[in-house]
């Protein structure tokens, strides 16, 4: 399993954070330009990556405040998890965006780069919407 993971400090309280990434809807404004065809719910979204691959995705667990979990619906190119994990510090949020990938050395070679700059895209997006 490969881990990418960024980590931002948000100047809000994780309520805030959680309510915010709680709702598929509000992912939309995280995505990176290549995301094309977004269609969302409260729980589940569907996008496509600009000529690579079409994905459903659906927020299997939240936990109040700290967690969601984000797995696909139909089977992608590889095994795939994406988690959020919020922690309270004083009056601000620290907030850590998780893919982990099930990858062969070749998937590997070829999607690290990509993953760790949409892990990356995705928490500076969300310092950009919310401070």
């Amino acid at each position: 399993m490969s881990t990418f993971k960024s980590t931002v400090t948000i100047d809000r309280a994780a309520e805030e954070v959680f309510t915010f990434l709680a709702d598929f809807n509000n992912h939309k404004g995280l995505m990176p330009d290549n995301v094309i065809n977004w269609s969302s719910g409260y729980d589940d979204a569907y996008f496509e990556v600009a000529n690579m691959l079409k994905l459903k995705l659906k927020i299997t667990e939240r936990t109040p405040n700290s967690y969601i979990e984000i797995l696909p619906v139909e089977k992608p190119p590889f095994a795939v998890k994406l988690n959020w994990e919020i922690k309270s510090v004083d009056n601000t949020s620290e907030v850590t965006f998780v893919i982990n990938a099930e990858l062969n050395m070749m998937m590997k070679m070829m999607a690290s780069g990509p993953l760790q700059k949409l892990a990356d895209h995705q928490t500076k997006a969300l310092v950009s919407l919310l401070n």
